[in-house]
C-alpha cells in the first residue's frame, strides 16, 4: 500500500511524498486516516518559518500530529485491538499510519471523530489544569480562547467543577464560543482585567502581553501555568511576579491519553458544542492550498479539520 505524508521542506513549501507502506511489526497496527486536523498554534510557526523556539529549522519535516482512522491490519501480537477498531493516533497528515498498538486510543463508534480528534489537546489542558488543582470555589483566568483555551474553559467547568472562569481574547467571536463553554466573564482588551483578583491562570495565547496580565491579575503567592507553546513570543518576568512572590509552572502532552479519553468520550452527550472548535473544514488535497491561506492570514480558523474521504 502506498503512504502520502505531507512533508515541509523549507519555509512555507509542502509537499506531498509517495512511499511504500513497509511490513508492520508484531506489535504495529496500519490505520486508514478518516481525518484529521490542523493544530494552528503549533503547525503555523514551522510553516512560516517563525517559531521562536526553532531559530534554525531544518528540513525536511514532518507535518501533523492528530490523526483518526480505522484500523485496517494488525501484527500477531496485537491482542487488545482489531480490524474495523477506530482510533487515535499521533502520525500527522498522511492517508495511512504505521503506529504502536499500545499508544492509540480506542474511540467507542458512538463517538463523531470530529469530537474525538480533540481529545489530545483536551488531555494536554487537562495535564496544566491538574497541576494548579483549582477548587471550585476559585477565580481563574484564561488567556486566548483558540483551541487550548476553550478545551481548558472545558476542563475546568466538567472535570473539575470550578464555578468562577473568566477570559481574555480579543477576537468577539471566539469571546462568544468562550461563554458557551461556560465563562463567566469575557474581556476583549488587558485594561479591562481586574488587578490582584485571581486565584489561578492558565495562559493559552503564547503573546508575551497576555502573560504580563495574567502576572498582574494573580493574587499574591498565586500560581500560573503556561499551557501555550511558547514558539509566539519570548516571555520574561516583570516587576509582578517578583513583588506578589508568584509561581509558574510549565505542561507539555497529556496526563494519560487513554485514561482521559473515558471521561472526555462520555461528556461528548453533554457537551456537542465541543466541536464548534472546527470552524473550517477540507479535504486532504486542499491541504497545501489551505497552509497557504493560513500562512498570509486569509483565514484566521480556530482549528482547521481535515477529512480524507
Amino acid at each position: 500500500m502506498m503512504q502520502q505524508s505531507l512533508i515541509l521542506t523549507g519555509k512555507q513549501k509542502l509537499e506531498w511524498r509517495r512511499n511504500e507502506t513497509r511490513e508492520l511489526e508484531s506489535d504495529e497496527i496500519l490505520i486508514r486516516t478518516i481525518a484529521g486536523a490542523i493544530s494552528i498554534g503549533a503547525e503555523l510557526p514551522q510553516y512560516n518559518e517563525s517559531d521562536v523556539t526553532d531559530p534554525q529549522p531544518h528540513y525536511p519535516k514532518e507535518t501533523g500530529y492528530e490523526s483518526y482512522g480505522e484500523v485496517i491490519k494488525a501484527g500477531a501480537e496485537v491482542k487488545n485491538i482489531k480490524i474495523g477498531d477506530h482510533v487515535l493516533a499521533f502520525y500527522g497528515h498522511k492517508n495511512v499510519g504505521i503506529v504502536k498498538a499500545n499508544k492509540v486510543v480506542k474511540v467507542p463508534d458512538s463517538v463523531e471523530y470530529r469530537y474525538a480528534l480533540l481529545n489530545t489537546l483536551s488531555c494536554d489542558a487537562g495535564k496544566g489544569v491538574l497541576k494548579l488543582k483549582p477548587e471550585w470555589k476559585d477565580k481563574v483566568l484564561i488567556t486566548g480562547a483558540g483551541t487550548i483555551g476553550l478545551l481548558t474553559i472545558h476542563f475546568l467547568k466538567n472535570y473539575m467543577k470550578v464555578k468562577h472562569i473568566d477570559v481574555l481574547e480579543p477576537d468577539e467571536s471566539r469571546r462568544e464560543l468562550a461563554h458557551t463553554f461556560g465563562a463567566s466573564n469575557t474581556y476583549s482588551a488587558k485594561e479591562q482585567v481586574p488587578s490582584v483578583f485571581y486565584d489561578f491562570g492558565l495562559e493559552c495565547s503564547a503573546s508575551k502581553d497576555a502573560f504580563h496580565t495574567q502576572l498582574k491579575s494573580l493574587k499574591y503567592q498565586k500560581e500560573l501555568c503556561i499551557l501555550s507553546d511558547g514558539n509566539k513570543d519570548l516571555f520574561y518576568l516583570n516587576e509582578d511576579f517578583y513583588e506578589k512572590e508568584l509561581k509558574i509552572v510549565g505542561s507539555s502532552d497529556g496526563w494519560d491519553y487513554q485514561q482521559h479519553s473515558i471521561w472526555f468520550f462520555n461528556e461528548s452527550v453533554k457537551t456537542p458544542h465541543l466541536t464548534k472548535i472546527f470552524n473550517y473544514e477540507i479535504h486532504s488535497d486542499q491541504l497545501i492550498a489551505c497552509f497557504a491561506e493560513l500562512g498570509n492570514q486569509k483565514k484566521r480558523p480556530i482549528k482547521v479539520l481535515v477529512k480524507y474521504f
